[in-house]
């Protein structure tokens, strides 16, 4: 056992276990987690980002959900940060490099329609 300071002088000390139980599962479920992402391609999870960011773009092109007006300025942010990222790893993404060009293709198209309709 361990002790923990607490404020005032007067105050006792107070005993602290050094690990409980609950931190001990977090501990270890956190490992898992950092065993599983190191035993998962690189290329994989860099494709699942891009995904995110396709995800997000369309969110704010308000392509999910017509109650919501596009928010052109958010969706060009996540559009050109997909486009970075695909671009930018293309040649080392191996079978997700095709999809992830086709979906930021998409996307941009999705991008000038929208920004369109907006004007109009």
């Amino acid at each position: 056992m361990s002790t923990l300071w607490t404020p005032g002088d007067d105050e006792p000390e107070v005993e602290v276990e050094d690990e409980d139980e609950e931190q001990v599962r977090a501990r270890q479920e956190l490992n898992r987690i950092r065993d599983e992402l190191l035993s998962t391609p690189v290329r994989d999870i860099v494709a699942n980002h891009a995904i995110g960011l396709w995800q997000l773009a369309v969110l704010h092109l308000g392509l999910d959900d017509e109650e919501h007006a596009p928010n052109l300025e958010e969706a060009k942010l996540a559009i050109d940060s997909l486009w970075s990222l695909v671009e930018g790893t293309i040649d080392r993404l191996g079978d997700h490099a095709e999809p992830l060009r086709a979906a930021l293709t998409n996307i941009r198209l999705a991008y000038v329609r929208v920004s369109e309709d907006a004007d109009t």
